[in-house]
């Protein structure tokens, strides 16, 4: 795995773009505070800029630098998720991240990611990784590598090795809830 990690940390420090497995779908993704990785991501998945993605992160004390102000209850949401179904949430105000990864309200989709691969990857890395599940938008979402078109995985600049996916990954969708920072929520898709 240790070569794995190295090869993509070096592809994402260069600001390319890869296709890895999550703890959910396999997803494409790049350094989420480059721009024009974020930019070429947009245009393979054939999405428009308006809609955000999801970003990853390692761990829950690196949160609270790449969005303004962390809802309170954001905390006891992700606590209650660890170690069961993957939760994304979408937080008021991303802050450091590519500006074209935040939509026009500047909101940012968080998910802490517990696949290992994705956690050194991030750890090694030292930013943030922007998620998006590894289909044209509008197409079925691939649950596995093999139903992964021939266009995604010519269009990125490093894949990982098939091996890397882990046997708990869920093969759908993370569960979204958006907050507001008034303690407000809207269950965005379960």
């Amino acid at each position: 795995m240790d070569e794995q990690i190295q090869a993509c940390v070096t592809v994402l420090k260069r600001g390319g773009t890869i296709l890895y497995p999550t703890d959910t779908v396999w997803g494409v993704g790049c350094d989420a505070t480059h721009a024009e990785a974020v930019a070429r991501l947009f245009a393979l998945k054939q999405r428009e800029e308006a809609k955000g993605m999801i970003v990853l992160l390692d761990r829950p004390e690196q949160v609270v630098r790449w969005v303004q102000e962390v809802p309170s209850v954001a905390w006891e949401l992700w606590e209650a998720a660890e170690g069961a179904e993957p939760l994304t949430l979408i937080l008021p105000e991303g802050r450091g991240l590519a500006e074209n990864l935040l939509p026009p309200e500047k909101s940012v989709a968080i998910r802490l990611v517990q696949n290992e691969f994705c956690r050194r990857v991030i750890h090694r890395l030292g930013r943030p990784l922007v998620s998006t599940s590894a289909n044209v938008s509008g197409e079925k979402t691939p649950a596995t590598y093999a139903e992964i078109s021939d266009a995604i995985r010519n269009g990125v600049d490093w894949v990982a090795d098939p091996a890397m996916e882990e046997p708990t990954a869920t093969h759908r969708a993370s569960s979204v809830i958006a907050l507001d920072t008034d303690g407000g929520f809207r269950i965005v898709r379960l």
